[in-house]
Formats: C-alpha cells, structure tokens, sequence
C-alpha cells in the first residue's frame, strides 16, 4: 500500500475527519448505556421522576441525532475519498499497461491485466471506504466499552478485559489463514478470466470445428476450481461470526450471573448491570462488524499487492527527447548475428540472422507457422530485444534509439488487423492525427480501400464498429494497411496482411506500394512465395534460423525449402 499512498493526495482532509467524525460518533454511542441506567436507576419504578425519563430520552434524541450528521458526513467523505483514490489509481494503471513493453505484457497476461484494472481496484475501493468508516470506530467502541465497564465496576470489568484477548486471538488467527487463502482464489479468478476470454475472442473458431463440448468441460473445471478454493476460503472466513457469538454470549452469561449476585448485595444497581449488558452487546456488534471489515480489508490488501506488482513492473520509455538525426544513406534495417529467445523458453526462436536492406528496397520473409517470422520483425521496432547479436535501424543500434522516436520511423500492419469503434476517418487518423481528408483518401487509394470506402453511408466518415466488425476480413486488412501509410513511415512492415487478399488486389496494394512518392523499406512476411517473390530480397526462415537469402531466382536454385514451397503453390512453374 506504501506505493498506492500517493494517490490519496487531494483526499488527505477527507481521510482524516471521516474517521475523526466516527470517533465522535462512538463515544456518543458509548454514553447511551450510561443514559439508560440513570433512567432505571432513577427515572422509573417506586419513588421515580418522570422529568429524569424526559431529559434522558431527550439527550438520547439529541446524540442520535447529532451521531446520524456526524455518520451521513463521513460516509460522504470516505466515498469522495475512495472513488478519488481508485479513479487516480485505475487512471494510471491504464496508462502503465499501455507502455508495458512486450515481454512485461507477456509475463503478466492480458487476464491478469483486465481483472487488476476492474476487479481488484473495486474491491481496493471498497476496502478504503469501509476502513475510514470502520476501522477506527469499531475498536474504539470495543476498548472504549471495556474502560466504560470498569468505571461502572472494576471487578465485572474482569470479565470483559478476558473475552476481548480471546476475541482478538480468534479474529487475528483467521486473518493469518485468509490471506494466502484470498491470494489463491484471485489466481484462480484470472485463469477462469482468461479462459472466459480466449473463449469468447475464439468464439467462431471453436463453432467451425464443432468443440464447444470440449471447452465447456474445459470451463467448467476451471470454473470448479475455483469455487472450491472460494468456498474452503469462505469457510474459513464464516468462523468469524460463529466463534466471536460464543465467546461474547458466554461473557454475557458470566455478567447476568454475577450481576444478579451483585444486584442482591446491594454492590450494583438494575441500571448498571444492564448497562454492562448493553456494553457487551455493543462489543459483539462491533466485532461482528471488524470481522467483516478484516475479511474486505484482507482481499483489498491482497488486490493492492497484485496492483503494485503491475505498476512495479518496467514500462517503455515514454519521455520527450530531442529529435533523433539519421542518416538516410545507412541500409534502413541492419540484422547482425542476431538471435532471441523467449522468456522461459529453452531454445532461440531466431538463430544468427543477418541480413540488411535498403532505404526504398522491398524485403521478403517467408517461411512456415511457427518458423520466426512474426518474432523477427518484432525486433526491429523493439517490441522485444535481441538476445545476442545486434539490429540496426539507418546505421543505428535500435537500443540507442529513444523507443518512441524508433517507432516514429516504422509503421506496423500486423496479422490481425484491429479497427477501433468510431469512423473510417478517425481510425485513419491514428496514423496521422494532423492528415486531411484528401491525405485520408489518397492512403485508402493506395491500399486498395478507396472504392468500398465510398460505397458506404458517410463515406471515409462511415462508421466503424469494434474491432472492425461491420468490414470483412480483406478490407479490414487494407484499412489497417492505409493507416499506417498515412504514416508516411520510413520503414513500413506488413506482417502477413495480405492473407485475406485475393491474388489480384494483392498485387495492386503491393503496386501501389512500390509507386508512392516517398516508398519506404518494406518488410513483406508471407506465406505464399507470390507475395515476396518480386522483392528485393527475401529471407526463407525454418525453424527460427535462415535457410536461404536471396532473390527469387537465386532462391530458387539454391534453397530447397523455398523452392518445396513455390513448387507447392506453382507447380514447378517459373
């Protein structure tokens, strides 16, 4: 919580008088019992005045009166407080995840993400504003009505002073118990959020090949799994009542006996006795109410802990630098020896590539599902960095480069092309904040997206839905393609976006490429040899490691892995 501390700031004069105002209000609940045995004791039965029942009752009135302002006040200001806190905290946490580099995304998981910006900080806020309201009061009453027992009887305060110490040992040993207990159901809560999720984005995917069955049976022990760690938790956690009733009722029993003992003596009055009574039950209530606030304030430490650790973790770096001189004359991408590996993993997933490729040359990359590619070209705007070896950008270690002015020069088009709810033209604008509507059509035009643009109600104001999903799959792959033209970056790579393209309109959107004024280095990943085979270059990966560099015909006579796949899809044919 140390690290969470600043965000209270603003809210500090509401942190302090919420618990201060329930201060107050306690000690005007620890007079009551006071006021109902002068009543007892005096204002009724033989020889009563009945103007000693109305000023108590009045003075009764009066304190829950002034005790419901005092109450309604802090509970205003401990929600102002809380909502402030967690609105700062989801605020940056969101920002924190944006500039998360790869590897730290990878480590933490999309799951774990979303349920730390939704869940744990609602369950932090709630946790904030049960602690300024509570976690004060309830031990002020507690400790307050074992001092206002012994000034009504030393000797029957004996009897509270041995049940809180044994309430303390109950409540604090369960709190020991919950909190790994609380740590493991949260696990258990992000694996069940991610399988939710990988469910729901792979939705058509399990349709087409007819596995619902096997992903509900998949759900449903994810989903056990976690309601027998919650339910063995809860258990634990239900002692609390059960345990505290016993020992609060068994202190009762000792007080009416022993009251009554002294009732007869003539050592306490009627009066007293139930105002020891009353004290006791105020100590049940408000333990009852602290065993509660334990259990929340546990899962929102357990939720500021997991919060923390995501904001501990190192972003990219986002601060403002002077612009970066770079020599256009350097080869645009430069690999050097370079090889990376996987976090965990045991192998390199690229081994000693070297190749390099001129400003305004095309670069091909071709190889099978799981042979590098993707991983190869996310090197170079270093989502990840080379584990050995080195990657060079116009002459320059990509290391040395600020990130954001690196990715200034490169523009990404990667496999699954993702469209943000809101207008063709404002999805076009987060290439370019500053283009116009004729920059807007012009990079349509050239990713071949122009025509159905326009074919559309609103035309490049046409309205997108989330993730595109009102576009098929080959036009949202040229919109994503025109958004990062509209970049006019130096480096463009085009991660397999032209999957969902047929051979002809791939073809245009690669000539269109070629013929723009300001062409820059074009990374081409493909599949299909059609796609590469007139660049400049290509890099044939299997299985992480370069089988051939080259040119298509070069290729094709020295490269048996290029030449099994042309041959493939060609049929021999040149």
């Amino acid at each position: 919580m140390k690290q969470l501390w600043k965000y209270t700031k603003g809210y500090r004069p509401q942190t302090v008088v919420a618990p201060f105002m329930k201060l107050i209000e306690a000690l005007l609940e620890l007079l009551v019992p006071l006021l109902v045995a002068e009543i007892i004791d005096h204002g009724v039965g033989e020889g009563g005045d009945p103007a000693i029942v109305w000023r108590m009752c009045g003075l009764m009135v009066l304190s829950a009166t002034v005790g419901m302002v005092l109450s309604l006040t802090s509970q205003y200001f401990s929600a102002q407080a809380s909502v402030g806190f967690s609105c700062a905290l989801r605020r940056d946490l969101f920002k924190h995840t944006l500039y998360l580099s790869r590897e730290s995304s990878d480590k933490a998981g999309a799951s774990a993400l979303l349920t730390r910006l939704t869940a744990d900080i609602d369950r932090l806020q709630n946790g904030i504003n049960l602690g300024l309201r509570l976690l004060l009061r309830s031990p002020f009453i507690v400790f307050g009505a074992v001092v206002m027992a012994y000034i009504t009887d030393p000797e029957m305060s004996i009897i509270f002073a041995l049940a809180v110490p044994a309430l303390a040992v109950v409540v604090f040993a369960i709190i020991l118990l919950g909190i790994p207990m609380f740590a493991k159901v949260q696990s258990k809560l992000d694996r069940l959020t991610r399988h939710t999720r990988d469910n729901l984005r792979g939705v058509r995917v399990i349709r087409a090949f007819n596995h619902q069955d096997e992903q509900v049976e998949s759900f449903d022990g994810a989903n056990t799994s976690h309601a027998k760690e919650t339910i063995f938790a809860g258990r634990v956690s239900s002692l609390l009542n059960p345990l505290t009733y016993v020992i609060v009722n068994l202190a009762i029993i000792m007080i009416v006996k022993n009251g009554g003992l002294a009732v007869d003596s003539g050592r306490l009055t009627q009066g007293q006795i139930i105002a020891l009574y009353n004290y006791m039950s105020q100590i049940l209530v408000e333990l009852v109410k602290l065993a509660n606030l334990i259990v929340t304030l546990t899962k929102a430490g357990a939720c500021a802990k997991r919060i923390s650790s995501v904001l501990a973790m190192p972003i990219e770096d986002d601060e403002e630098h002077e612009e970066v001189e770079i020599d256009l004359t350097a080869p645009a991408i430069e690999f050097r020896s370079a090889s990376f590996r996987y976090r965990l993993s045991k192998e390199d997933s690229l081994s000693d590539i070297s190749f390099s490729l001129g400003a305004g040359k095309r670069l091909g990359v071709l190889g099978g599902t799981g042979s590098g590619k993707t991983t190869l070209v996310d090197l170079i705007p270093r989502f990840y960095d080379v584990t050995d070896g080195e990657v060079l950008v116009f002459g320059r270690n990509v290391k040395d480069y600020p990130v954001m002015d690196l990715r200034k020069l490169i523009a990404v088009v990667p496999q699954s092309s993702h469209l943000f709810a809101g207008t063709v033209a404002e999805n076009m604008r987060w290439g370019n904040p500053n283009a116009t509507d004729d920059d807007i059509r012009a990079a349509l035009e050239a990713a071949g997206a122009l025509d159905f643009v326009l074919a559309k109600e609103g035309g490049i104001e046409a309205r997108v839905e989330a993730r595109g999903a009102n576009f098929s799959g080959g036009q949202r792959q040229r919109l994503a393609i025109a958004r990062a033209l509209i970049r006019k970056p130096k480096i463009l790579i085009l991660d397999d976006s032209f999957s969902a393209l047929d051979f002809a309109t791939d073809l245009l959107v690669r000539s269109n490429i070629a013929k723009l004024e300001d062409t820059p280095a074009t990374v081409i990943i493909s599949q299909r040899p059609s796609a590469v085979k007139d660049c400049d270059s290509i890099v044939v990966l299997d299985d992480g490691a370069a089988a051939g560099i080259g040119r298509h015909d070069d290729l094709l006579a020295s490269c048996a892995v290029y030449r099994e796949t042309y041959e493939t899809q060609y049929g021999g044919e040149n």
